[in-house]
């Protein structure tokens, strides 16, 4: 797992309708369970969790994801920071490093990596699938189950895989909760999520279990139904008080809300309950940092340290803390042990872009350009510094150098405001009223909180209306 923290921006330029319906389109919206609503009520939806009541930070205190989420303290597997949430974005979505395959990549991460000893040899596979009689398998239980967690895991076979579990659970006379499960885990990996709730549903009848509670919670989050997912889990804790897992699903569906409060609030239960849990100090911490209490977040930080947490992002996230807590003896080798340990160039453009923002701080704007560009050597799709370059180079009065990296930042990022913005500033200050008018309908459109946007664009107004 790793931790990110990206700093807050330069000030001056600031750093880093409705859908026609035929009636047969309505009718197949109707019939399909699976549909989710086109405009969900506020505070009930993932996709815009803007609209949550919780008073998350604005985009200018904490950076935010491609879905508008803010980056959490902790990168999980399933809400990868940048992931395209539509086929659309997927396609418009730059092929980076770290999302180079956006749209097939969920399928082949499903392989465990533990079960390379099976891996297919120059004889044949290990099992030939096409030549198993599933039905004889079903009828043995305890060599169904194994053969189950092969196909399921290591062939991700999905279609025999969920064959054989429908004939074993026929035969156990559909009394065997853990086949009920193993359904519903195959119908979820089809789409098929209105099935796989049933399953579960019917297994937590059965048998109460944590593990069925969490993967029912899966489908409703990919239904886009945080609130009941939410109430599941609620639920969850008075048959199972104090289950840490449940403490952190409810703390990171508040997180992905934008409820950044709440989240820390069932963050801290989960360290009551295990006060050597990562995932939750890691968030706290981050929840800190931007709140402008780098002193406490250091706290944290240290806490992993003492723990045996030893990787290149808690390193960088220690030295930002330093730096911003003014315990400026710590910071720069903070940053050096964080160099040494990157494991790939991602991490070490991480790492040089935030010493980037140290050389801003202390006014070395020289060694903040070389910062910047060490960042793109390491990581060419760096859009954040990109941005910062483009302010570097207008403050020396580049123009056009600053114009190209800036449309270069707001293509590879459209979900950051501040590229759009500074494009809007710079075209303003040259005269070009309506692309600034238009960079900064962007801009509103990222962050329609952004007081110098708004400002900017009664500017145009006044100017417009005035020609």
């Amino acid at each position: 797992a790793a931790w990110n923290l990206k700093t807050r921006a330069l000030t001056e330029m600031v750093y880093v309708d409705e859908i026609d319906m035929d009636q047969e389109g309505i009718a197949e919206i109707i019939l399909d369970e699976n549909a989710i609503a086109q405009v969900a009520r506020p505070g009930t939806s993932l996709k815009l969790p803007g609209t949550g009541q919780g008073g998350g930070p604005s985009p200018a205190v904490r950076p935010v994801t491609q879905s508008g989420r803010p980056i959490t303290g902790f990168v999980r597997p399933s809400t990868q920071s940048g992931r395209p949430s539509t086929m659309e974005q997927a396609i418009r979505t730059p092929r980076t490093a770290l999302t180079a395959r956006p749209i097939t990549s969920a399928s082949g991460g499903y392989v465990r990596p533990g079960t390379a000893s099976m891996i297919t040899n120059p004889d044949g596979p290990f099992i030939n699938l096409s030549r198993l009689n599933l039905t004889k398998y079903a009828q043995k239980p305890k060599l169904a189950k194994a053969l189950f967690e092969y196909i399921f895991h290591h062939e991700n076979d999905i279609k025999n895989a969920l064959d054989l579990a429908a004939l074993a659970t026929e035969y156990a006379q559909f009394k065997d909760w853990w086949w009920k499960v193993q359904i519903g885990k195959c119908y979820y990996r089809l789409g098929l999520y209105r099935e796989a709730e049933k399953q579960f549903k019917s297994a937590l009848k059965q048998q109460d279990m944590v593990d069925t509670i969490l993967y029912l919670a899966k489908v409703y989050l990919r239904l886009d139904q945080p609130v009941t997912a939410l109430n599941l889990f609620k639920q969850g804790l008075e048959r199972f008080p104090g289950e840490v897992t449940l403490l952190c699903g409810i703390a990171r569906i508040y997180e992905e809300m934008n409820n950044i409060s709440s989240a820390a609030e069932y963050y801290k239960d989960v360290l009551k309950q295990d006060n050597t849990h990562v995932e939750a100090i890691a968030c706290i911490g981050s929840n800190h940092f931007y709140s402008d209490q780098p002193e406490i977040a250091l706290r944290f930080y240290r806490r992993l340290l003492q723990m045996g947490v030893y990787n290149s992002q808690l390193f960088n996230n220690l030295g930002l803390c330093c730096f911003y807590a003014q315990q400026y003896d710590m910071t720069l080798s903070s940053f050096e042990r964080a160099l040494f340990l990157a494991e790939n160039e991602e991490e070490t453009a991480d790492v040089w872009y935030n010493l980037g923002h140290v050389a801003v701080g202390i006014g070395d704007l020289n060694l903040a350009y070389q910062c910047f560009k060490l960042t793109l050597v390491n990581n060419n799709d760096y859009a954040e510094a990109y941005n910062n370059l483009a302010v570097l180079e207008m403050r020396k009065g580049h123009t056009e150098q600053a114009r190209a990296l800036l449309q270069t930042a707001s293509s590879l990022a459209p979900h950051m405001y501040e590229p759009h913005f500074n494009v809007a500033i710079l075209s303003e200050k040259v005269g070009d009223l309506q692309r600034s008018y238009t960079a900064a309908q962007k801009s509103e459109e990222a962050f329609p909180g952004h007081v110098d946007t708004q400002q900017l664009m009664k500017q145009l107004k006044e100017h417009f209306a005035m020609l």
